[in-house]
């Protein structure tokens, strides 16, 4: 078991005060938008070992490279490999996140083909496919957290539309409200996103403008707009669902399914990739025929998770996902310790209150790397994430 050193991303659209607030530290004035926890080559945590030259961390990348079946376990390694299968994060969010979709598994592995191929450099701006796999995450709120998720049904999004009174929208309403669901959402993105970019521009502000003065349901487009004035993406999340998470309440995101977080702090578990596909609220590439290809056309509820709870105190969000299992504990002061037992790798993280897991003592914000096989105990007061490999 070993006290996990990690890294925090100073993205754009991060908050500059809440994961400073959740570790109880000064803020810097910079955006600190994710706290990563894992084997992720781009940001690994640290692990508290001696390195061959007498370093008192090692990146947690190289203690799995050195003995990947004693850290993962031979199950974990023959099903995904010599590598930790999820990273775990805090994420942030004090603005809108890009409204983004994710390939399922063979679409990253003959997108990543292609582009190697065609010998695109992996840190090409517009490269696509950074990895060969799938990303399924699962976004679960600290705070109460305000994100989209799904296309709603095309009727919805031409009501929404139709009420900013906006000229510019009816051809997207006519659309929305001429066609099959698939066929009208398909449409309407592709022509938001192939729109003449001044004549989008001036149409994004008119929406906006409306959105503002309309208020209520149409305020979370408002807020899009003002944050990226002329985006396509602004007119793109009004065919998405506007979900608001509690804290505790959870949502999984799935191949294909159009997403975007914008406001709140969450913890966040996803297989160990970092394809995205964008189509707004971003100054990144939109490959928009790849995009149009992987987005699943069709109409959905949001549906919002809330964990089920085991005799043994421990809390589950229930997902598809193969690579990752979430859970929670909500540990009382002076309870008997609860043991963990896991035949794969752990990474518990802990957001509430003061909990011990072994020997050593977590703050908010502070987690442990827990490797395959090995039993530990957890106790004190307050709240416990427990990631792990799906069972």
């Amino acid at each position: 078991m070993d006290r996990l050193s990690n890294t925090v991303r100073p993205y754009a659209w991060g908050s500059t005060t809440a994961i400073p607030a959740l570790l109880g530290i000064a803020p810097t004035g910079e955006p600190q938008a994710e706290m990563w926890m894992g084997a992720h080559p781009g940001a690994p945590s640290r692990v508290s070992r001696t390195t061959p030259a007498g370093e008192p961390e090692l990146a947690l990348t190289e203690a799995i490279a050195a003995d990947p079946e004693g850290e993962l376990g031979t199950a974990t390694v023959d099903r995904f490999g010599p590598r930790l299968p999820f990273l775990l994060k805090l994420l942030a969010a004090g603005a809108p996140l890009s409204v983004q979709v994710h390939p399922n598994l063979d679409q990253a592995r003959e997108g990543y083909a292609d582009e190697e191929a065609r010998g695109v450099p992996i840190d090409a701006p517009h490269r696509t496919y950074k990895d060969a796999n799938h990303k399924p995450e699962l976004i679960c709120a600290l705070t109460p957290f305000d994100g989209l998720c799904g296309f709603r049904r095309p009727t919805e999004a031409a009501d929404a539309m139709e009420a900013l009174g906006v000229d510019s929208l009816k051809p997207y309403v006519d659309l929305l409200r001429a066609h099959p669901e698939e066929a009208a959402l398909r449409e309407v993105l592709t022509a938001i996103l192939g729109a003449e970019p001044t004549e989008m521009a001036e149409t994004v502000a008119d929406a906006a403008a409306a959105a503002e003065r309309l208020g209520g349901a149409h305020t979370p487009y408002a807020r899009i707009a003002h944050h990226f004035p002329g985006d396509p993406g602004a007119l793109a999340a009004m065919l998405l669902n506007y979900v608001q998470l509690q804290p505790g309440e959870a949502l999984f995101l799935g191949a294909g399914v159009p997403h975007a977080y914008l406001d709140g702090l969450g913890v966040e578990i996803m297989a160990n990739s970092d394809n995205v596909l964008r189509c707004g609220l971003t100054p990144k590439h939109i490959d928009v025929p790849e995009l149009l290809r992987i987005v699943r056309f069709e109409a959905t509820e949001p549906g919002v998770l809330r964990p089920e709870a085991a005799p043994s105190g421990e809390e589950l969000y229930e997902t598809p996902a193969e690579e990752f299992a979430l859970s929670r504990y909500t540990l009382a002061s002076g309870a008997a310790p609860t043991g963990l037992p896991a035949p794969a790798p752990q990474i518990l993280l802990c957001t509430a209150g003061e909990v011990t897991v072994g020997e050593l003592a977590l703050a908010p914000g502070q987690s442990v790397y827990v490797p395959a096989g090995e039993t530990v105990e957890v106790a004190g007061s307050g709240t416990l994430f427990r990631a792990t490999v799906a069972a």
